[in-house]
């Protein structure tokens, strides 16, 4: 699939954070015939692959694939922190040695910081940050977890600080975002 992305393709580094961009026509409509397959399951062997390929090369050459491109050079520095991503990830709840991840990564600090900030747009520390926060999140409106068993179940050791960190990310206090959500989820389902 690489080979066949245009040379000229702009690579879209001159905002560096990863951010969400809006989703060009294209892309929406191939998702849409990939979709529109559930109508015609007969359908779906022969066309299914072609919808797929297209979505992929949607988001290979559009705002943030550059990001997905790097990640296909196996043995650079992009796939490390993929791979640092994947850990952390993985492992979200446990307070992050940076040192020893920049040292499985086979960078120094300094490199691995600025590696991972290139590739993510943030620091580890507020990437962790970032899913502890989606995740607790998850936890109050759909799991009815109490605001301090959120913070604890995702590794926040201060309820306090907790709040503070959710409210500066998410504009509202877990609680009141939380009740938000379960009302529009309420309004959907009525709908």
């Amino acid at each position: 699939m690489l080979r066949d992305i245009p040379d000229d393709i702009h690579d879209g580094r001159a905002g560096n954070r990863f951010a969400a961009c809006p989703a060009p026509p294209e892309f929406i409509d191939a998702w849409l015939r990939l979709l529109r397959l559930l109508k015609t399951p007969q359908d779906i062997p022969a066309l299914a692959p072609v919808y797929e390929r297209e979505i992929l090369y949607r988001v290979l050459t559009g705002p943030q694939g550059w990001r997905l491109r790097q990640l296909c050079f196996v043995g650079g520095s992009a796939t490390k922190i993929h791979h640092a991503i994947q850990w952390i990830r993985g492992n979200y709840i446990k307070a992050i040695e940076i040192k020893r991840i920049a040292e499985e990564s086979g960078m120094g600090v300094t490199t691995f910081h600025r590696q991972f900030k290139k590739i993510t747009g943030l620091s580890p520390i507020q990437f962790q940050k970032q899913l502890r926060l989606l995740e607790a999140r998850k936890l109050l409106a759909f799991n009815g977890l109490s605001v301090s068993g959120s913070a604890f179940k995702v590794g926040y050791e201060s309820a306090s600080q907790f709040n503070r960190e959710y409210s500066r990310f998410f504009g509202a206090s877990p609680a009141r975002d939380a009740s938000s959500i379960r009302r529009l989820e309420d309004n959907r389902a009525a709908a």
